[in-house]
């Protein structure tokens, strides 16, 4: 057996998700794969636009799209941790 893995690569959103947390698997032309994590902001026209965290609007070609789900909610950012009490 060698050590490689097949996965199963399933689209599992839809327009109804519109205003989610999604996370998309893309197939580049170079033929390696891309990921988006982010908000969908609209799919429409056969394209989805996602908001990453920094602000960035990414526009994904709905056939390129290989793979997608809806994802928790982005954790909080952490905290600075202060001194160490002693």
């Amino acid at each position: 057996m060698s050590g490689r893995f097949a996965a199963r690569l399933v689209v599992s959103i839809s327009v109804a998700d519109v205003g989610q947390r999604v996370s998309l698997r893309r197939r580049l032309p170079t033929g390696e794969y891309s990921d988006v994590v982010g908000v969908l902001e609209s799919w429409s026209g056969g394209t989805l636009l996602v908001r990453r965290r920094t602000g960035e609007l990414v526009e994904v070609p709905e056939e390129i799209v290989v793979a997608g789900k809806v994802v928790p909610p982005a954790p909080p950012p952490r905290r600075p941790r202060g001194p160490a009490a002693s």
